[in-house]
């Protein structure tokens, strides 16, 4: 089996490792235990969080243990990495509340039973800490004067608000974390985003001071899109992992609107599909790049929310713009490619690689209603836009429909007075509106 650590480099997860040669000869020798932390002040995690994620899930599908530290306790105080203000300090109850959300979310990446890996939280040892004997006994080993040269201090102490106290003490918190983990789950190596490089090494160094043991560290590149916007944030704001906050339809949506540049990183750093497909993709234009965009938005979105999820999401997008089938030899190990070669997805039948059956897709519950009588005469197409919502006014709509942005059933409306009517209607006695690219409105008659 391939080493984790290649496989991490090769998918572009690695921006800094500490002891290189040791780290890979440590790694290829047993079974390695190694934890990254997740932040619960929020009840759900966000896109922005699948990087140390994936890295955990990939760990445990190479035979590792993983650990997922919840910080309920060091969020009692506060990281002030990557941050010019302090964070909103939150209350045990709802730090505990928003742990249980996120290992809900980590539980579709990860198997946690038989103690394949781990979910912890720090709460447990930290909020009994005596404060004389932490001083005493950790405290002793933390030069000031090296922590203040810290990038996430340092940026703290030069802003308007200053670095706090309670702050101050985080990197010490975390390195205990990295001690703890150590003593009782035999933990050597601790990962995370790269504004934690100074907290993880503050972690190697007390657990070489206080045990004589070395351990390791690997940090993760900080992922932009293309265009240079953070990743997962949206104009209605992050991509949330929670499907009451992003619906898989949302979160499918997001993926499938890739950047044309990212679509052969994204599908390395957030699917599992083989690299030797992956590399492919650069070679792919046009309409063969939108079916490696559409396989990408299957896959993260199955991760996130099953693959039941992932297909009604497909279905849903086929039926809204139009999508065609992705051919079988773009990613052929997709799972978003039936069992038969040539096969396309129904709405009826579809299989994944194991042999099990999905239940049948429903093609996307209508956003509204309408009798049938109100439509029978015909509705110009400038008011159905305007009283769904797509538009903020009818004459919104008819600039809309005179720029060539609507669309009835995934075809342009021509003339802003256009009548709608129950000729309209597909199959289903469904009218699908379409304002732009991304916004679409589904109207059931009955």
């Amino acid at each position: 089996m391939e080493n984790l650590l290649d496989t991490l480099n090769e998918r572009g997860f690695v921006e800094q490792t500490t002891h290189d040669d040791e780290l890979k000869d440590y790694i290829d020798s047993d079974q390695v235990t190694c934890y990254i932390g997740f932040d619960p002040t929020a009840s759900s995690l966000h896109i922005g969080s699948l990087v140390p994620i994936m890295s955990l899930a990939h760990m445990q599908r190479h035979g590792h243990r993983p650990i997922a530290l919840v910080g309920s306790g060091t969020g009692l105080v506060g990281d002030p990495s990557g941050r010019n203000e302090m964070r909103r300090l939150l209350t045990p109850q709802v730090l505990a509340e928003n742990a249980e959300g996120i290992k809900k979310q980590l539980s579709r990446y990860l198997d946690f039973s038989d103690q394949k890996a781990l979910m912890l939280n720090n709460a447990e040892w930290l909020t009994v800490l005596e404060y004389i004997p932490f001083l005493r006994d950790i405290g002793r080993h933390f030069s000031v004067n090296r922590m203040l040269r810290a990038e996430s201090y340092k940026l703290r102490m030069e802003s308007d608000e200053g670095l706090s106290f309670i702050e101050f003490n985080y990197m010490l918190l975390q390195a205990y974390d990295f001690l703890e983990l150590f003593n009782s789950y035999g933990c050597k190596l601790q990962m995370g985003g790269s504004d934690q490089w100074g907290n993880i090494v503050a972690g190697i160094e007390l657990i070489r001071r206080v045990k004589q043991e070395t351990a390791f560290g690997i940090t993760f590149p900080l992922i932009a899109t293309s265009s240079g916007d953070k990743m997962g944030k949206t104009a209605k704001g992050a991509v949330w992992l929670d499907p009451e906050r992003t619906s898989p339809y949302e979160y499918y949506q997001y993926w499938i609107n890739t950047d044309d540049r990212d679509v052969e990183r994204f599908l390395a750093l957030f699917t599992f599909l083989p690299m030797a497909e992956i590399r492919k993709i650069a070679a792919l234009q046009g309409v063969d790049l939108n079916c490696a965009k559409t396989v990408l938005a299957f896959e993260t979105t199955a991760l996130a929310h099953g693959t039941e999820a992932a297909y009604d999401a497909y279905q849903k997008s086929i039926s809204n713009f139009g999508e065609r089938a992705v051919p079988r030899q773009v990613l052929p190990s997709s799972t978003i490619h039936p069992d038969a070669a040539g096969q396309e997805v129904s709405s009826q039948h579809v299989a994944n690689r194991s042999g099990q059956n999905v239940p049948p897709i429903d093609s996307g519950q209508p956003d509204s209603y309408i009798n049938e009588d109100e439509i029978k005469s015909g509705i110009p197409a400038f008011k159905l836009f305007h009283s769904v919502g797509l538009v903020a006014s009818s004459s919104a709509a008819r600039r809309l429909i005179e720029q060539g942005g609507a669309y009835l059933n995934a075809q342009r409306i021509l003339a802003f007075d256009q009548l709608i009517t129950t000729k309209d209607l597909d199959a289903a006695k469904m009218l699908v509106l379409r304002s732009g690219k991304k916004r679409f409105h589904k109207i059931m008659v009955k």
